[in-house]
């Protein structure tokens, strides 16, 4: 692959990673100006009342009333008074002075102004975490830490751009999800790892891998009867859009691209071991090289699927204490998993495992046969 070619691809990789940034910001701030409520970033100078009360529900709730400083816009160094606050200490963080917050503004029929917090204001932190990570990638994979955070960015822009809004429209999940799934891995792994026959061995794996997870997600979702309701953005996401929402298209999707960071780290592990023994042990058959490589495989397997159970199970960890409570509808341990928010999350992580676990011996046979074909074809060529 020549520098002038590897160079272009970079550049158009970046402008697109940019593109992305540039596009979520421009859509944030036009949905924003949609409503008729104008939402600005405030400081809290001073919490000027506070008191506890019992609710209804006999909890304790803290009521607040804070004087905030606009920060940005036309609220720029404003001062307004925000009152009834009501924050139940166990499950919300009480605001304190220096807290910077968004606060809602809304003009009232009768033309008074009123005021209420939102939510913290987390992006300047969020912003600061992705930093050090990118820092940390650069300094431990440098330039091929850099294509990484691209390719990183390229897979937001097909997700975002594509994948979602094409979901939405009505198209077929499936086929969508599966389409874009192999743009993703085709930009990525050609960007990170170089036009070459690593990589695209490794794609061709990683396709027949996520084909499995397709056609398992598929099948399963079909009968185990999953409605693609089960987790609580749905509710919000059924609001905005009503009937037209094709959720179990959604849920599909999810299956698929969650499935697919996984597959294309383990597809090129499989192909490095190929390649590495094959240079070694010039003399192996390709039965011999599919054999050795495979024990590395099974390694790979047994952790993967336990880094992918464990991945799935830290997302949905409020879930698992269903199993400890045993109150209704959840007194035994049939009635929890056969519950459709546990089920989802044991479908997802059951069909990628699977995906994962058969797409190691295809991977190898197929990286085994090319790199020994090879590996002849030069010899006879020698000879």
């Amino acid at each position: 692959m020549s520098k002038k070619l590897f160079l272009s691809y970079l550049i158009i990789c970046g402008v697109l990673f940019f593109n992305i940034c540039f596009s979520l910001a421009q859509e944030t701030e036009s949905a924003s100006e949609s409503f008729k409520e104008e939402i600005f970033k405030a400081k809290v100078l001073e919490v000027l009342e506070q008191e506890e009360f019992i609710g209804e529900d006999n909890s304790k709730y803290i009521s607040q009333k804070l004087k905030v400083e606009g920060l940005e816009g036309r609220w720029e160094d404003i001062e307004v008074i925000v009152s009834g606050i009501e924050i139940n200490p166990s499950f919300n963080e009480l605001y304190q002075k220096g807290d910077k917050v968004l606060v809602s503004f809304s003009e009232q029929a009768e033309g008074e102004s009123d005021y209420y917090i939102v939510d913290f204001v987390r992006l300047d932190k969020i912003y600061w975490l992705a930093a050090i990570f990118c820092l940390v990638i650069l300094l431990t994979g440098r330039w091929r830490g850099l294509r990484a955070i691209m390719g990183l960015g390229f897979s937001f822009l097909i997700i975002f751009k594509f994948v979602i809004p094409k979901i939405l429209d009505g198209s077929d999940p499936l086929s969508v999800s599966l389409l874009f799934s192999a743009i993703i891995i085709l930009v990525s792994t050609y960007l990170v790892y170089g036009l070459n026959k690593k990589s695209s061995v490794a794609i061709l794996g990683t396709f027949a891998g996520i084909t499995i997870v397709g056609i398992l997600s598929l099948i399963f979702t079909e009968l185990v009867r999953l409605a693609g309701f089960a987790q609580e953005e749905t509710i919000f996401l059924v609001n905005l859009m009503g009937s037209s929402l094709n959720l179990k298209g959604l849920l599909l999707a999810g299956f698929i691209i969650g499935a697919l960071g996984v597959l294309d780290d383990i597809t090129i592990s499989q192909v490095s071991a190929v390649e590495e023994l094959t240079k070694a042990n010039p003399g192996l058959s390709k039965f011999e090289i599919y054999k050795r490589a495979m024990k590395i495989g099974i390694d790979h397997v047994a952790s993967m699927v336990n880094t992918l159970f464990l991945a799935y199970a830290g997302a949905s960890f409020p879930l698992l204490l269903l199993f400890v409570f045993k109150q209704p509808p959840f007194e035994t341990l049939n009635r929890v998993i056969n519950n459709e928010v546990i089920a989802t999350e044991i479908v997802r992580a059951l069909v990628g495992s699977i995906g994962l676990a058969l797409a190691v011996p295809i991977t190898t046979f197929l990286a085994a046969y090319i790199y020994k074909r090879t590996a002849e074809k030069i010899n006879v060529n020698k000879n």
